[in-house]
């Protein structure tokens, strides 16, 4: 009983100094650019100039908005969007899309922490638009071929707050910091129960009995089999987890910058327990099209491990 009450209070530590210290600062800076481009009418016109060209893999406007919103702040945040697309009349064959595209792309609130410990994270956000495609094309002309694709008239036109002077600005930057703030402090509960299991896992010997049966497999693929434990947290207990567990392998140097590169496409992307059960949460059509989404994206995460196993480096 002693050992559990220390593995609660060591995840507790390590789950409130990972959202405070890194988390955070991270998605204030993040998010305040963002809601800043927002504002400032950028992002709609970014997302005018670039859906004819993406219309193609079965993306719409708003779903381009979705893609920014994973890459640049974090794996929650198209929610919203998703939530959007459902009532404004989007078929369900283009959000399957733009939901597989969102599981397959790299999720800002672990690529840009992981960037502080050697990530590469220009080469990172250049194979998340890759597989994000990949995977947006693969759900929408193949896995979701069958789905209805009829759609009423839609608004693809984002309500948000203006900033015209310097009190909108700061208002906007406030309501930024306060966005990030909850979502901070909302990944605490879920990262405390993740790291709990993991860590009564290591500690009860599972993960030294996975190593040992895997590591000649590993080893012979040429893959390190000290990316056994975060590939198991990240699957479990998700990309907030998997970065806690990244963190202290870094910093103790169990694990290499050029390991943790090669293994980005594999462990940097939504398509876990804890982000497919957040993502669906945004309406009943999202979560009856989460099957065809899901096996497009593993299509784009492949692509993408792919990419960062042979071109990254």
């Amino acid at each position: 009983m002693d050992i559990f009450v220390e593995i609660i209070l060591k995840a507790g530590r390590s789950a409130i100094e990972l959202s405070l210290f890194v988390l955070l600062p991270v998605m204030v800076v993040m998010l305040a650019i963002m809601r800043l481009l927002e504002a400032k009418g950028i992002l709609d016109w970014l997302v005018a100039k670039l859906s004819p060209f993406l219309k193609p893999f079965g993306l719409t406007g708003l779903g381009v908005f979705a893609a920014l919103q994973v890459n640049f702040v974090s794996f929650a945040a198209p929610v919203a969007t998703l939530t959007m697309m459902e009532q404004r009349g989007v078929s369900s064959r283009h959000l399957a899309a733009t939901l597989a595209m969102v599981m397959a792309m790299a999720q800002a609130n672990a690529s840009f922490p992981l960037a502080a410990l050697g990530l590469h994270l220009g080469q990172v956000l250049l194979f998340s638009i890759v597989g994000g495609l990949v995977a947006a094309a693969m759900a929408y002309h193949v896995f979701g071929r069958g789905l209805d694709n009829q759609e009423q008239r839609i608004d693809e036109t984002l309500a948000h707050p203006v900033a015209e002077n310097a009190k909108g600005v700061l208002n906007v930057i406030n309501r930024a910091g306060a966005e990030a703030f909850k979502i901070a402090i909302g990944a605490i509960p879920m990262l405390v129960l993740s790291l709990v299991v993991v860590k009564s896992l290591a500690a009860a010997g599972a993960v030294d009995r996975l190593t040992w049966v895997l590591s000649p497999l590993l080893l012979a693929a040429n893959i390190d089999p000290a990316l056994i434990l975060p590939s198991l947290t990240k699957y479990l207990a998700g990309g907030n987890a998997m970065l806690s567990v990244m963190d202290t392998l870094r910093r103790t140097e169990q694990v290499s910058a050029e390991v943790l590169n090669l293994a980005a496409g594999w462990l940097i992307h939504p398509l876990d327990i804890p982000g497919i059960a957040v993502l669906i949460s945004a309406g009943p059509r999202v979560a009856a099209i989460w099957k065809p989404a899901a096996l497009g994206a593993a299509v784009g995460i492949a692509c993408r491990t792919l990419a960062h196993a042979y071109l990254g480096g």
